[in-house]
């Protein structure tokens, strides 16, 4: 592999791309089909300061995203923050002609609208690579309605009205994407609850007596790397299942752990918090009151 690229402007994709350069320096909508990397493309790692949005078929690329790798068998629309490492690779399953578009959007772009900072309440843009969105023939060609309408607007003579527009386009696409991800999370349930299988399998070994000395509490993150998804994925996923967050699932696991040692053993409150990879009691203490409503001795006195 090359050593890491920074694409730092629009125009940056445009080159490697071979295209002309974009029409606005802080939006463009590329057709992919037009899109001709160089043959090295497979050596190069990359970061980029801006979003992309992409609805793309026919991928004749696998496409990484950090560590793991975007999957198009079945979802056809995928979302990428700022500052996010990435790579391509050739896939040789793939022999039809690309096709779709690619949006790429600068953080300067947004700077004094409310999608500024509202963007990054779109989870999507740091889900797993396993979740590109699956969208209908209907749904497809509205996103692509959406996407062609952002650039009719930019491409036009640039009035005060202009950015308003397509800003408010953005968000609608957005907003879109949003419904069809929670549509997607309902009915992959099958999916889904193997998922839930797998968080009881990592949390029932990551509060095993060893791995809770060794390594303590297991963070949000620690449990969303094991099932290779992301945090921010797990914990919608997860929401949309249970209702309760993966943080809210870990702790509900340490509480379950605490109350079987408070009941089944002489140990005292001291020696159960280190035990569940607290360092100091009055932690665990405070938790454990928080999530019952009791403290731990007075839960241990309740059972007699």
């Amino acid at each position: 592999m090359e050593e890491l690229k920074h694409f730092k402007k629009i125009s940056d994709y445009h080159k490697i791309a071979n295209l002309s350069a974009p029409l606005h320096p802080l939006i463009s909508l590329v057709d992919y089909s037009k899109v001709r990397y160089p043959d090295t493309i497979g050596d190069l790692q990359w970061v980029q300061d801006y979003y992309t949005i992409g609805l793309k078929r026919n991928i004749p690329y696998k496409f990484f995203y950090g560590q793991q790798e975007y999957d198009f068998d079945e979802g056809v629309m995928t979302f990428v923050a700022p500052n996010q490492k990435m790579s391509l690779a050739g896939n040789p399953n793939v022999t039809a002609k690309p096709s779709g578009w690619l949006l790429l959007i600068h953080p300067d772009f947004l700077w004094n609208t409310a999608l500024a900072k509202g963007i990054k309440k779109y989870d999507f843009f740091q889900y797993s690579v396993n979740e590109a969105l699956f969208l209908s023939e209907k749904e497809e060609q509205m996103m692509i309605s959406h996407l062609t309408n952002i650039r009719n607007e930019y491409e036009q003579n640039i009035d005060k009205f202009s950015e308003k527009i397509v800003v408010s386009q953005i968000e609608l696409l957005l907003n879109y994407a949003e419904r069809f991800y929670e549509r997607q999370f309902i009915t992959r349930k099958i999916s889904n609850y193997q998922i839930l299988e797998a968080l009881d399998k990592v949390l029932l070994d990551s509060f095993s007596k060893d791995s809770l000395a060794e390594f303590g509490i297991p963070s949000v993150t620690t449990v969303a790397e094991r099932l290779n998804l992301s945090p921010n994925y797990l914990s919608s996923l997860l929401k949309s299942i249970t209702g309760l967050s993966t943080q809210r699932h870990i702790h509900d696991k340490l509480i379950e752990n605490a109350k079987e040692q408070l009941s089944t053993t002489p140990l005292s409150v001291s020696e159960i918090a280190y035990n569940l990879g607290f360092e100091y009691p009055s932690s665990f203490t405070k938790l454990f009151k928080n999530k019952t409503e009791l403290s731990p001795l007075e839960f241990r006195r309740s059972l007699n």
